[in-house]
């Protein structure tokens, strides 16, 4: 290493330098702060004059020549001497560096009078973590309030520089002064207006990488306003008391993106009161006035009895009258008008004006003797007696009683019965056969069949060859097949096969939704009635010769689980155990779900409750683990489990157009007020429990089913549910108080609640002799889906039509053990293992058979189990507890190439087993 001394140097310096005025290194460039990329040395230079020599220090310590490269000048102005060195600085050196401070390097540069120092340059390896500090949040605010997403960076050298999207689009918050993207990398609007709602993004960058943040969702609401009053409208009622209204609209603004609708009455009403108008009427006339010269006189009447009031007709018709009073004898300006008859004449005259008054005499004496005798008789007959035959020409008479004399629709309507009178009236009535007459009084009619005779074959004996028919003959229950009600129910799945019909009425009060069994080592099957929910414990799970009581239990309305954020709950809480018991071969755990079933927008975990009370997740159902399997269907998902406990399904939504299928239904009763009628429509999961819940609750309230549920898909999107009821008979019903739709919050209808959501609606009719309704219920997600049930119905209790719904027969056998509980006979099963547990060159083996059942993923799963075939068809057996469609699994089985005829000669030999008969009678 060379002397670093000033006069070894001055006197190794060449001739060739000019003799200038003595002068220290002035440094042209010093090195500068680098920062090392990925695996990429720097290069740190340093140029000086006049200088004769240059080296690097870095950490204190000399860095050797020899790592050195230097380059030599000459100035053209002053003739000193130029010199400019590099080195090269490497990730291992600094990283090897351990010490206070960051790694530095400084120059230190030497003239004939000495030396000089150069600034510290600082080498750090740049890098930038994954994983923000802090994402931004997702906010709902309303307009014109303040935004604020937050946003910390991850970690990084150098520190990164953040910028915001908004919606894939950088942020420039110099050209919009209602953005400010300064403060410590946060986002600040203040002002909320409608065209910042959207996706926002934080961005940050460094020289080594870019990160993204997750997306934040802003929606900008506004909620609704009253626009103002209309003006009154006229009094409706021409004449008398009658009623006024005026309305306003929720547009002032209308809600949007979600906000809350407007309080209160959109229509306000007031009673008045119309003067009614009187017509004007005559008097009666006064006396004949004297006779006047003209031989004339006159009578007068005045429209005083009573005058026109109100706007009332004037009398119509003349006011005086005149005539002529001496019957054309008259003397007119002393002259005679007729010439003078003679005596006799006269006197013949007298006689026939006297004569003629005497007829007149006798007439109306006749008259009046008639009318006094006509009225005499026709009291003997009372006068209530009318001749009916011209009203009744086609029309029968019938009777009714008092409960039949509301309906408008049958009785004539001039009648107005007498409700408080326990009597019969009589009047016409239009039939048009005389079999409707019958139909209206013979009771009998709509009672069900007396006997019902059933014919059941079974496919899978078909498919394997069988063709012996078993008849099975029942009584019909009450109830059980309402007449003239062919609608379908939407909400049932195809594949379910195996439904009965049967009245809500003859459900039970369900007061605790548990089922126990003692099951043995044949296994067997547990469900609890009309839920969905049902354990299926195989063959061979349990030891021999050890019998356990196991428990099957349903917590849905004060489940423990409360899901965070955006998840839901999506079926019902269910605990199996005893949670100290573990089987050998894995059981099926089936519980119901209410989600559409889409992965892409859907993330639905299992998760299990602790001994401690927590929750912990298990699985997704679309992880591949080999400790459970989750197959999941449209209604249901199917768990293979080894222990016992309580578990329940999350769904964690992906994107908005996640969809939560619910369960509309419309139940109705009268009120203490026999003029008012009470409408309750659900929105519940769709899951059987929850519907049977209400059930449950409404038999209780003395609610009865007005229509066959329908089901809704309600999307993720944020926006609000509307039920509204539309159609009410103007002149028979009115909705109090004047307000047909309600509103209800995104927040909650998406989130799980221990009661399920219903709005009630209440109608009036106008009087008790209305007893039939008829309207629509109409139940929409603001930009979604609507489903519009119709209402047609009577209110009275003995007239109602009773609308079936579906349910499975598992209500009759809710524990079912050994043999009976499977639909495959165990030696057929056996024979199904042993060919497809040993491994074909084919490719025909276990995992063939789960292919062709639509078991295609997490195949591990079963490759850790001592007979994956077994596991398989337990799975199989989860699936097709209702349906039992041997008939699908006999095609898979040849679809994979074993022979129609072999299984058939299996089964020919089994098929005459007890025990297979009798599964096959009751599992169907």
């Amino acid at each position: 290493f060379p002397s670093l001394s000033g006069n070894d140097n001055s006197e190794a310096l060449p001739e060739s330098v000019p003799s200038a005025p003595g002068t220290l290194p002035h440094f042209m460039e010093e090195p500068d702060d680098a920062y090392i990329i990925k695996s990429n040395p720097i290069v740190l230079r340093c140029k000086a004059m006049p200088a004769m020599q240059i080296f690097f220090k870095c950490n204190g310590e000399w860095v050797h020549q020899n790592e050195h490269v230097s380059e030599e000048s000459m100035d053209e102005t002053t003739g000193l001497k130029i010199r400019e060195v590099f080195i090269n600085v490497t990730r291992q050196q600094v990283e090897d560096f351990h010490g206070p401070e960051d790694y530095w390097c400084q120059c230190v540069a030497w003239s004939h009078l000495g030396t000089s120092k150069s600034r510290k340059a600082s080498v750090r390896i740049a890098y930038l973590r994954k994983n923000f500090e802090q994402d931004p949040q997702g906010k709902e605010v309303p307009i014109e309030g303040m935004i604020v997403l937050h946003c910390r960076p991850p970690e990084g050298v150098p520190a990164a520089e953040v910028e915001w999207l908004k919606n894939e689009e950088p942020i420039d918050s110099n050209l919009d002064e209602n953005i400010d993207t300064r403060a410590d990398h946060n986002l600040i609007i203040r002002q909320a207006r409608l065209s910042d709602s959207g996706n926002y993004t934080c961005m940050a960058a460094n020289i080594v990488a870019k990160r993204r943040s997750m997306s934040a969702t802003v929606v900008v609401y506004v909620n609704g306003g009253w626009s103002s009053w209309t003006e009154w409208s006229n009094c409706n009622a021409r004449c008398g008391r009658g009623w006024q209204k005026r309305s306003r609209t929720c547009t002032n603004p209308a809600p949007l993106n979600g906000g809350a609708f407007c309080e209160g009455m959109s229509v306000q009403k007031i009673t008045c009161t119309s003067l009614c108008p009187v017509d004007g009427s005559w008097e009666v006339w006064s006396e004949w006035s004297v006779c006047s010269p003209e031989c004339e006189h006159l009578r007068v009447r005045e429209c005083i009895a009573p005058p026109p009031r109100n706007g009332g007709k004037y009398c119509e018709g003349l006011s005086q009258e005149s005539e002529n009073c001496t019957e054309g004898l008259c003397v007119q300006d002393k002259k005679p008008l007729h010439e003078i008859k003679p005596q006799n004449i006269e006197a013949a005259s007298d006689i026939a004006l006297y004569s003629g008054l005497g007829a007149a005499v006798i007439a109306v004496a006749v008259l009046v003797v008639g009318v006094t005798l006509y009225r005499r008789s026709q009291s003997e007959y009372g006068v209530d007696v009318i001749d009916s035959s011209a009203l009744t020409g086609g029309f029968q008479t019938f009777n009714f009683k008092t409960v039949r004399q509301g309906n408008s629709l049958l009785l004539n309507s001039s009648m107005q019965p007498d409700l408080t009178v326990s009597r019969t009236y009589s009047g016409p009535i239009c039939l048009q056969d005389p079999m409707d007459k019958e139909l209206m009084t013979e009771s009998s009619l709509f009672n069900p069949l007396s006997d019902i005779k059933v014919k059941v074959q079974s496919s899978f004996m078909v498919s394997l060859g069988v063709t012996e028919r078993a008849e099975y003959h029942g009584k019909a229950h009450s109830g059980t097949f309402p007449h003239g009600n062919n609608r379908a129910f939407g909400t049932i799945q195809a594949r379910n096969k195996a439904l009965y019909i049967q009245n809500l009425s003859s459900l039970s009060t369900r007061s605790e939704l548990k089922t126990t069994a003692i099951f043995g080592h044949l296994g067997g099957r547990l469900v609890v009635p009309n839920t969905g929910v049902s354990l299926l414990i195989p063959h061979g799970a349990i030891p021999e010769e050890s019998s356990w009581e196991i428990y099957l239990a349903i917590t849905h309305k004060e489940s423990s689980l409360q899901p965070e954020g955006t998840d839901v709950l999506l079926g019902p809480e269910v605990t199996c155990g005893p949670s100290d018991l573990s089987v050998s071969t894995p059981f099926a755990l089936t519980i119901p779900h209410c989600a559409e079933v889409n992965l892409e927008h859907w993330n639905i975990h299992l998760k299990k409750r602790t001994q401690q009370g927590k929750w912990e997740e298990v699985m997704s159902v679309e992880e591949e683990t080999t400790s459970c399997y989750c197959l999941l269907d449209p209604y249901a998902c199917h768990i293979l489990l080894n222990s016992f406990g309580t578990y329940a399904l999350i769904g964690e939504p992906i994107s908005d157009c996640a969809v939560r299928q619910l369960k509309v239904a419309v139940f109705g009763c009268l009120s203490c007020n026999s003029l008012d009628y009470n409408l309750r429509v659900y929105c519940m999961d769709n899951t059987p429990c929850a519907f049977q819940e209400v059930v449950s609750d409404e038999r209780l309230q003395g609610g009865q089913l007005l229509e066959e549920p329908k089901l809704l898909n309600f999307k993720g999107n944020t926006f609000s549910l509307q039920i509204s009821v539309l159609d009410i008979p103007p002149f028979l019903w009115r909705i109090k108080p004047f307000t047909a739709c309600q509103e209800v919050p995104f927040s909650r209808v998406w989130c799980s609640s221990p009661t399920p959501l219903h709005c009630a609606f209440s109608l009036e009719r106008y009087t008790p002799a209305t007893t039939q309704l008829s309207c629509k219920v109409c139940v929409r997600q603001v930009k979604g889906h609507e489903q519009i049930l119709q209402i047609q119905t009577s209110i009275l209790e003995n007239e109602r039509e009773s609308i079936a719904f579906f349910a499975h027969d598992d209500s009759n056998f809710p524990a079912q053990m050994g043999p009976q509980a499977f639909k495959i006979p165990y030696s057929i099963r056996q024979r199904i293992c042993a060919t497809f547990d040993t491994p074909n060159a084919k490719g025909k083996d276990w995992q063939m058979l789960a292919q062709k059942n639509s078991i295609n993923r997490n195949l591990s799963y079963f490759a850790t189990q001592s007979s994956p075939s077994a596991v398989i068809l337990d799975l199989w057996e989860a699936r097709h507890q209702h349906d039992g469609d041997l008939d699908s699994l006999a095609c898979a089985l040849e679809e994979i190439g074993r022979t129609h005829s072999k299984i058939s000669d299996i089964t020919d030999t089994e098929i005459e087993e007890p025990d297979f008969t009798y599964s096959r009678q009751n599992g169907l």
